[in-house]
């Protein structure tokens, strides 16, 4: 493989993560591709067409011309509309057909991955018509998918691979959003601290400080007198981050101490993946 060294965890992850979904959808009945997942408005069908949507956009693909229909509840903002394109053209598709397609696009991507000689810093076509690095876009290549296997394997029945590459990539994803939700989305106080103990196959302690000027920063080391603690699993972790859940549906595995106000607004404002 050719991929630059800064890529290659990326790369890794992605295979790992997308061959996992390949093998839990290839023996799916018409009828499970149906199935509701925790990505709101989306079933099976829907997931697995947005990483073939996706994987096709990496690989310079025309999209495709498509009209939405108007009654798409969770359609609520540009960006979400650019993304359900790749899902609502293939609403009809037969079981053989996405499996099929699916696998095309992963011989398609791996020969990409192997002949990849381009440089990290080098500008590639990003939704809505931005640009983004190809580093960035690996890494959230890596990160969405991942994050769309387990909400297949939610839907599915079929928990695993809680703690793989593509856990990892998630883990440092969120974790990089936290300041923002800590400092600024809900408000934490300058000079103060907060702290998120995070238990499970994925395993650690982050402490968000917000300074004198109210930016925020996240580190590894404890705080002495945290504003507010806020433990949980890894799995509701992911869950609430990525807006698969709302706090009150996993009350009972979340557990805060310090000023509740502070700590019912962070978890109002833990969802941060777009929708």
């Amino acid at each position: 493989m050719t991929v630059h060294p800064s890529l290659q965890n990326y790369a890794d992850a992605w295979t790992h993560s997308i061959e996992a979904i390949a093998e839990l959808v290839q023996p799916l009945v018409e009828g499970e591709w149906n199935r509701p997942t925790p990505c709101p408005g989306w079933s099976v069908r829907d997931i697995v067409s947005h990483v073939i949507g996706m994987e096709t956009e990496m690989l310079g693909d025309p999209r495709p011309i498509h009209s939405l229909p108007r009654d798409l509840y969770h359609v609520r903002s540009d960006f979400a509309r650019y993304m359900e394109v790749q899902v609502d053209v293939r609403r009809h598709h037969t079981a053989p057909e996405m499996t099929s397609e699916l696998e095309y696009i992963l011989i398609r991507r791996a020969r990409q991955l192997r002949n990849e000689n381009r440089s990290p810093e080098h500008l590639i076509r990003a939704p809505l018509g931005a640009e983004q690095s190809l580093e960035l876009a690996y890494r959230m290549r890596a990160f969405d998918v991942w994050v769309h296997e387990q909400d297949l394997r939610f839907a599915l029945g079929v928990p695993g691979n809680l703690d793989s590459a593509g856990a990892h990539v998630t883990r440092d994803v969120l974790l990089e959003a936290l300041p923002k939700v800590v400092a600024k989305d809900a408000g934490a106080p300058a000079s103060s601290a907060v702290v998120v103990d995070v238990s499970g196959p994925l395993e650690f302690l982050r402490t968000v400080r917000v300074d004198a000027e109210g930016r925020g920063s996240i580190d590894g080391a404890p705080s002495l007198g945290p504003a507010v603690t806020l433990a949980t699993d890894w799995e509701t972790f992911v869950r609430l981050a990525c807006g698969r859940v709302r706090p009150a549906e996993v009350a009972d595995r979340v557990k805060t101490e310090g000023d509740e106000a502070l700590a019912q607004a962070i978890l109002d404002n833990f969802a941060v993946t777009p929708r």
